[in-house]
């Protein structure tokens, strides 16, 4: 159920596997392989077309990374298309697989290896670095990362990988389901919720509820809103329809704005709705966030003025 996200990520290499195993070029290098490796280990194979021995040895790679579910990346390295970094690391004969851990080569070998070895060389290169667990963290901070460039595919993919190590791992269900969220898909972060253990009970999960809520209130047309608003500041209902717009876009700033902008005229217009909104709203954007911070006070210095 999560292909549709997967594999939209930012980067220009091409990922499969749900992004365990992709293709990297000079350009990506650095980004791929030695930032990847700060996360977990990465192996980098360097290859060519016109080498057997290298399509020999790729096709088990990729078994056997996809095999470790997730303790291991695989990237890729055409030499004659991208013969830098296979310079600086003196590749002298292909195939040549060189492992990174923390930004570093750490070990490496040269030739095809049977499937054993190549198992053993991982199984070396994972060492104690804490099984499913370990990988979590990894991919949580992958995840927190994409999500903070603007990255939604990247994000997505990362805690569909969690999800397929801990089916019930509620920040991965979140995540996840604010990914769809995001990209429009509000049946889909609906479905993604619902794998959530029955009683869950997660800030992240609250969050994402509360904004598939304002989102299902959402809808309207924010230009017309605009306009009547331009015409007369002081219609609170237009406002306050354009803040549930503005919410339902995942914009909780603006919506923010526009409530915090109807209390200051009338704290109690229509039963008080406007705080209730705006409650539901740092609840969606995160109690613990810098829309929610920021509201708090400027409620606090209007309730309180």
């Amino acid at each position: 159920m999560f292909g549709d996200l997967i594999g939209k990520g930012k980067s220009g290499a091409a990922a499969t596997d749900g992004g365990l195993i992709k293709e990297a070029t000079d350009a990506s290098f650095m980004a791929d392989v030695v930032e990847a490796s700060r996360h977990q280990p990465v192996l980098v194979d360097f290859w060519a077309p016109w080498c057997g021995p290298c399509r020999q040895l790729t096709p088990l790679l990729e078994k056997v990374v996809t095999a470790a579910k997730g303790a291991v990346k695989l990237v890729k390295v055409n030499v004659d298309e991208n013969p830098g970094y296979a310079g600086q690391l003196r590749v002298q004969s292909i195939p040549a697989v060189f492992a990174f851990k923390d930004g570093q080569p750490v070990d490496g070998f040269m030739g095809a290896l049977p499937e054993s070895q190549l198992k053993a060389f991982i199984d070396r290169l994972v060492g104690d670095a804490g099984g499913p667990s370990a990988d979590v963290e990894a991919l949580l901070a992958q995840a927190a990362e994409s999500v903070a460039l603007g990255d939604v595919g990247g994000a997505a993919q990362a805690y569909a990988q969690i999800l397929s190590l801990e089916p019930e791992n509620l920040k991965a269900i979140a995540g996840l389901a604010r990914c769809y969220l995001v990209n429009g898909d509000a049946e889909r972060a609906t479905e993604v919720l619902d794998m959530a253990p029955a009683g869950a009970n997660d800030p992240d999960l609250t969050a994402v509820r509360a904004a598939l809520a304002l989102a299902a209130k959402g809808g309207a047309e924010t230009a017309a809103l605009e306009r009547r608003l331009q015409a007369d500041p002081s219609d609170h209902q237009a406002r306050f329809e354009l803040a549930q717009a503005r919410a339902a876009q995942g914009d909780f700033a603006a919506a923010s704005d526009q409530l915090l902008q109807i209390i200051e005229k009338d704290r109690t217009w229509n039963g008080d709705a406007a705080r209730k909104e705006l409650l539901t709203v740092f609840e969606a954007a995160g109690l613990s966030s810098d829309i929610a911070k920021a509201g708090r006070r400027r409620l606090s210095a209007i309730l309180f003025s």
